[in-house]
């Protein structure tokens, strides 16, 4: 759900940001350097930085390692950006702007270790009325590239890792068929479901569901795409550890959650199974609590990045968790309905569930980027919350203290002049 046609900036890696306590009167300018792991540490760690315990006290505070590792798989969502052709005079519009072989390389991940091995495509299943050839042909571009498949292949990269990864990422929405599968918010049956019980009935997105599994003459569906190259990479790295992480952005969050399930389900009982995690920025709601059930239940590992400033990750529909989330609901809609009946009608279409962990971050709690807090483009941007990533620290009443207490020490040891010093004071 990019908010505006462009090509997003890179992200400024380390950044710079502002680091304030509220309870002192300690008010720092810093560069968040966030160094990437050592080999040893990452190698020993990477399934629980893989979510194998659900990230347990690992996001508040903030691990260190799992930081560097959710930036990292954030710069993938920004080549995914970067590689598009957003220029809709442009006969290649909607298309990849690079080889597959060089696309990481020209883009936010150009010493990332890993070779794209498949160019991912997502169409659309809106059927468009007879008089579309009339209006210009970008708007009525059905299929458009989202995203790509890539592998780590360098070795000091898989030695660092301590397994062989296989990256999927996946850009936010650009195309006005894409914008118009957004606003398809009513959920649809989840087809081929093999759960039983009471409540067992798992929902997603209609417009979601239809950008990852509908097809064309000229194209497989996305769902086919990633099963057929994550089949294929298996196969020939079946004797290695290996992997499987999906990243995306807005629109290409939720499509990630959409492929971590498919990806568990079809290789479910097979001893070679590999571990599967999201990491998912600035996504939309997807499913229904049943859904959410079947996700967790079959393995997948999922954590949410969320600003609380945005928008978007608020949308579609409404979360019901308790009894009295359904009364509140009835009080604001006026109705007399029960709430039972209320609660039934919503869980037929409009209840959703947010699935997996999550890491809340808030724009206001960064006095540099606090000024963007009511703009609904900025705290949705990416760019936004990789910054955000890179300087948080925990959910305490000051969430950059850690980093602010760091710094005064480095500036008291460095012996500031009595002009430096007054700026402390």
């Amino acid at each position: 759900m990019r908010l505006a046609i462009g090509r997003a900036s890179p992200f400024p890696y380390p950044c710079r940001t502002t680091v304030r306590c509220t309870s002192s009167r300690v008010c720092t300018t810093r560069v968040a350097v966030t160094q990437p792991p050592s080999s040893s540490t990452l190698a020993r760690r990477w399934t629980e930085l893989q979510g194998c315990n659900d990230w347990a006290g690992l996001l508040d505070p903030l691990d260190d390692a799992l930081r560097s590792e959710i930036l990292r798989y954030g710069r993938f969502v920004q080549s995914a950006y970067d590689a598009f052709e957003f220029d809709v005079s442009s006969p290649a519009y909607a298309t990849c702007r690079y080889r597959k072989h060089e696309l990481l390389r020209r883009s936010a991940s150009p010493d990332s270790g890993y070779v794209t091995t498949r160019n991912l495509h997502a169409t659309s299943g809106i059927q468009l009325p007879r008089w579309v050839h009339r209006a210009p042909t970008w708007m009525s571009v059905q299929s458009s590239w989202i995203g790509y498949v890539a592998v780590s292949e360098d070795p000091d990269t898989i030695a660092r890792l301590g397994r062989r990864d296989v990256v999927i990422a996946y850009r936010g929405t650009v195309t006005c068929l894409e914008w118009l599968e957004n606003m398809r918010a009513m959920l649809t049956h989840l087809p081929g479901c093999c759960c039983s019980g009471e409540g067992c009935t798992p929902m997603v997105e209609s417009g979601f569901w239809s950008l990852f599994t509908s097809g064309s003459t000229k194209r497989p569906s996305l769902c086919d795409s990633v099963r057929d190259e994550v089949r294929r990479i298996l196969k020939r790295y079946k004797d290695e550890p290996i992997s499987i992480t999906v990243t995306g952005h807005s629109l290409g969050a939720a499509l990630a959650l959409l492929t971590a399930y498919d990806l568990t389900m079809t290789f479910r009982g097979s001893p070679d199974a590999p571990p599967v995690t999201v990491y998912s920025f600035a996504g939309p709601r997807v499913g229904n609590e049943s859904f959410r059930r079947h996700v967790e239940r079959h393995g997948s590992k999922v954590l949410r990045i969320v600003n609380s400033q945005d928008v978007i990750t608020k949308v579609p529909g409404i979360v019901l968790d308790d009894d009295d989330d359904v009364e509140r609901c009835r009080r604001w809609s006026g109705s007399h309905l029960p709430a039972e009946i209320l609660k039934s009608l919503l869980e037929a279409r409009w209840d959703y569930a947010d699935v997996g962990q999550e890491l809340r971050l808030n724009t206001l709690d960064c006095p540099d980027l606090s000024r963007h807090a009511g703009n609904v483009a900025k705290c949705h941007d990416l760019d936004m919350y990789l910054n955000l990533v890179s300087g948080y620290s925990s959910s305490a009443a000051c969430p950059f203290k850690a980093a602010a207490q760091a710094e005064l020490s480095n500036l008291q040891r460095m012996k500031p002049s009595p002009r430096k010093a007054s700026l402390f004071v």
